[in-house]
């Protein structure tokens, strides 16, 4: 059974930092990209970040380039995101996926390409 558990999430400040941590179990997460989706309320879930199996490359939403980063550790099946000079515009919640087909990142951007999602955490950034 595939699994994939967020934390880290909370509620900051604007301009102020957050860690999100996502462990997986139940799949060789090695062998898989990884990504983060966000999603407010109203809003479908957008794509944030994605980082390929191997870790060597990583690709960002435009909103949140030079901001934050996706860091990925294949010996702890763990994908964290870095998230810095937060806006009140990244609240949301924030969900940890898995690709769904080992060692290809496909359409990246795109959710229907993750086929193993997290819980969520909420991510609140006060003005």
């Amino acid at each position: 059974q595939v699994q994939l558990v967020e934390s880290g999430g909370g509620l900051v400040q604007a301009g102020g930092s957050l860690r999100l941590s996502c462990v997986g179990s139940g799949r060789t997460f090695s062998r898989y990209a990884m990504a983060w989706f966000r999603q407010a309320p109203g809003k479908e879930r957008e794509f944030v970040a994605q980082t390929t199996w191997s870790g060597g490359t990583t690709r960002y939403a435009d909103s949140v380039k030079g901001r934050f980063t996706i860091s990925k550790d294949n010996a702890k099946n763990t994908v964290d995101l870095q998230m810095n000079s937060l806006k009140p515009e990244d609240t949301a919640v924030y969900y940890c996926a898995a690709a769904g087909r080992p060692y290809n990142s496909g359409d990246w951007y795109d959710s229907r390409e993750y086929d193993a999602w997290g819980q969520g955490t909420q991510v609140t950034v006060s003005s």
